[in-house]
């Protein structure tokens, strides 16, 4: 059951390989994604001594759950995966030039995870391509539909 898509990720990249990862969160932060008070368009996945993490992801606190802390919205929050899926994706955002993003976050066996891309970018012309593709289909399915 997914809580966030970032549907701006596959309008700027190409994503080539999906990685599910855990999330290391506090409690206000999953009751605040429960709520769905999370934000992923924006945010971005680094590589930092061997270990994944996402940067920029907005969770806005519920009153409520947070009245004894002071929740800081826009931390950077591990991402849980294999030793041998990190060492991959380090050896592939190293040397051939891909990009790490977050695709959505949802929900395994109850737990909160992250859907993560392994992505290269498009240029203009390939998301202008893109858009015509789909205005192509969306008149194919009209023309189909007058005629039966």
């Amino acid at each position: 059951m997914s809580i966030i898509d970032n549907r701006k990720a596959y309008h700027d990249y190409f994503i080539e390989e999906k990685y599910e990862a855990g999330l290391v969160l506090e409690g206000w932060e999953v009751k605040a994604i429960r709520a769905g008070r999370a934000n992923i368009k924006e945010a971005y996945v680094i590589i930092r001594n061997a270990e994944i993490f996402i940067v920029g992801m907005h969770i806005t606190a519920l009153a409520a759950a947070s009245s004894h802390i002071k929740p800081d919205p826009v931390r950077t929050r591990k991402l849980l995966l294999h030793a041998s899926e990190i060492s991959k994706l380090i050896g592939k955002v190293e040397r051939a030039g891909y990009a790490l993003v977050p695709l959505d976050l949802h929900f395994t066996k109850g737990r909160i995870k992250a859907l993560i891309g392994l992505a290269k970018g498009k240029k203009q012309y390939d998301k202008r391509e893109d858009a015509k593709e789909r205005d192509w289909e969306r008149d194919k399915a009209r023309l189909m539909k007058t005629k039966v």
